[in-house]
C-alpha cells in the first residue's frame, strides 16, 4: 500500500480544517497551524497507511508541506540492490 501525494495533502488539510487549496507548499506548517500533537497523529496514520518509517523528528525538521512530500516520496521508495 501506498501514500500518495494527494492523499497526505488531504491528510494534512483535514488536520488543519481547511481545504487542499488553502494549503501553502513552501510555507512553515506551523504558521498554517500545525502543532506537535497534529503531526503525531498524521505520523500514526501514515504508518497506517504504510509509510512505516514515517518518523516524528524527520517531519519536524522542516516544516513545510513541499519537504514533507518529498520525505514520504523518498520512504516508499524500493530499496536498492547492492
Amino acid at each position: 500500500m501506498t501514500l500518495s501525494s494527494e492523499q497526505a495533502q488531504e491528510d494534512v488539510a483535514h488536520v488543519l480544517y481547511v481545504e487542499v487549496e488553502e494549503l501553502d507548499h513552501g510555507l512553515d506548517l506551523r504558521e498554517q497551524g500545525m502543532d506537535s500533537v497534529r503531526v503525531m497523529q498524521l505520523v500514526e496514520q501514515w504508518r497506517t497507511a504504510g509509510v512505516e518509517k514515517v518518523d516524528y523528528i524527520v517531519l519536524a525538521e522542516d516544516p513545510r508541506l513541499e519537504r514533507w512530500l518529498e520525505v514520504l516520496a523518498d520512504l516508499q521508495q524500493p530499496a536498492e540492490s547492492v
